[in-house]
């Protein structure tokens, strides 16, 4: 027998199914009361609420194909609000493990493949791909899930936040920018805002490491010797086993690769080199112009190359990769892309406006997506907007000592980031400094304070306790204007 909840729901079920949907169409609508659910990756998530599970597809466009999923608890579990995930990589699929756990959260959740399934091939060339990828898909994902939600509540979600990494992060600062008005919060882990000279930095690195392989042994001593070199500016329950800052001058480089060479004789004077490039980052060949910042010191370079396929969606299948130039093949490559996939806009002004929260959080060892450019777009934001005391206001951010792109050597557990944003839109509670942990096998074996930028974790030995110091500000290499077109429609 159905409770009298059930028939309510059903109710909603069929006002989804009668929904228009501009430019798509409802694909599915289906109840599902599984208290289990295995992922495409064979977890299995238990105790999981009954939902309604919403696909859409979209197609704005000729040659635009964007998938849409949402997971609807019902109505006593629903905490009236709407959370959008975002995606990783190239992305291309749903993961639905992302929406069980946020339904099991009481969260009405929306996700999108973001136009490029079923592979990162599906962008070769076309260009509606292109600005799907960027923003469109986000945003139209954002405006569906509230028909949806309308139409299966009977209202739609008090309010609205976004969380997502990487890829996810460049949906996050995408929205903030362009489309303020879709969310009243927005998570942005290690964000991939600067898309085009996030990926010449990989093409760089990776053409590098091509003709002058290292082993993994000598990778590993390359690292330690960042960490020995950084120790003296480290708080001392971290120094020399990972950099919690490694914003460095060309003599830090030029130390570090010297004390490379000192320690490890099976490195050469073409290894040296190497290591100046990559740790210097890229710039145009012919103008000396910096495409992006280098791999940050101490950290393992393994993320820090391949991903290559945007290269693909510019020039081609067939292209050499390898052959391409820092000349005019990125000057074609950057006009091409930037316009759709960066979001570097620092007018945050709109977002700020309607009571909007953002809370961005990089990690130090994170060599995938490197924090030197978000902090220059936080200072760019402050400049933009009155400087720092109003970005902070609404927008923080925080670097990670030791945090890489899916782990690392210093702190991976963060407090949920989702219920901090929350917090500060709805009760007016703005974080300040943020517990981070490293934790092995349910042991906790690191725990500190981690400040909002600038500020940075010190140690106050007399105390025995962190405490907050200032930080530099800036102090990154800047990505040159030309490789950051303005933002296209």
């Amino acid at each position: 027998m159905h409770s009298d909840f059930t028939n309510v729901a059903v109710v909603g079920i069929d006002a989804i199914r009668s929904l228009r949907i501009d430019r798509g169409t409802i694909a599915s609508v289906e109840r599902d009361e599984s208290p289990t659910f295995t992922t495409p990756d064979n977890k299995t998530l238990t105790d999981l609420p009954p939902r309604t599970v919403v696909k859409v597809v979209l197609r704005p466009a000729e040659g635009s194909n964007i998938n849409v999923e949402l997971w609807l608890p019902d109505e006593n579990k629903w905490n009236g609000r709407l959370l959008g995930l975002g995606n990783g990589g190239a992305a291309g699929r749903i993961n639905p493990g992302g929406l069980a756990g946020a339904a099991a959260g009481g969260w009405a959740a929306v996700t999108t493949d973001m136009g490029t399934a079923p592979n990162a091939d599906s962008g070769i060339g076309n260009h509606e791909v292109w600005k799907d990828f960027g923003f469109r898909a986000t945003h139209l994902m954002t405006v569906i899930a509230k028909q949806v939600i309308a139409a299966f509540y009977g209202r739609g979600p008090g309010r609205s936040y976004f969380s997502g990494g990487s890829t996810g992060g460049q949906q996050a600062m995408s929205l903030a920018q362009r489309y303020p008005d879709d969310y009243d919060g927005i998570v942005a882990h290690i964000a991939a805002h600067c898309r085009t000279p996030l990926h010449a930095y990989f093409l760089w690195n990776e053409q590098i490491l091509q003709k002058c392989p290292f082993s993994e042994d000598q990778m590993k001593r390359v690292i330690a010797a960042g960490n020995e070199y950084m120790a003296a500016r480290e708080v001392p329950a971290v120094a020399g086993k990972f950099v919690s800052d490694p914003r460095c001058t060309p003599a830090d480089i030029e130390a570090v690769v010297a004390l490379a060479m000192a320690n490890d004789p099976s490195l050469t004077p073409d290894h040296a080199d190497a290591l100046r490039n990559l740790f210097d980052g890229p710039h145009h060949a012919i103008t000396g112009e910096r495409i992006f910042d280098g791999i940050p010191i101490g950290t393992s370079w393994h993320d820090a190359r391949g991903n290559l396929y945007l290269f693909k969606w510019v020039f081609g299948a067939e292209k050499n990769l390898l052959d391409i130039n820092f000349g005019d093949d990125i000057d074609t490559y950057t006009a091409a892309l930037g316009p759709y996939l960066n979001a570097e806009n620092p007018d945050l002004s709109a977002f700020a406006a309607r009571g909007g929260k953002l809370l961005m959080l990089m990690g130090s060892a994170d060599a995938c997506v490197p924090y030197h450019t978000s902090i220059d777009y936080y200072e760019q934001a402050a400049d933009r907007l009155g400087g720092l005391e109003t970005v902070q206001s609404f927008f923080k951010l925080y670097i990670i000592p030791g945090r890489g792109h899916g782990g690392g050597p210093g702190l991976t557990q963060l407090p949920d980031m989702m219920e901090a944003v929350r917090a500060w839109r709805e009760d007016g509670a703005a974080p300040d400094a943020i517990t981070a942990r490293r934790v092995t096998d349910g042991v906790t074996e690191l725990e500190m304070p981690i400040y909002p930028y600038p500020q940075k974790t010190g140690w106050d030995a007399a105390a025995a306790k962190y405490v907050p110091i200032d930080g530099p500000r800036g102090d990154v290499g800047r990505v040159a204007e030309r490789f950051l077109p303005r933002e296209a429609e």
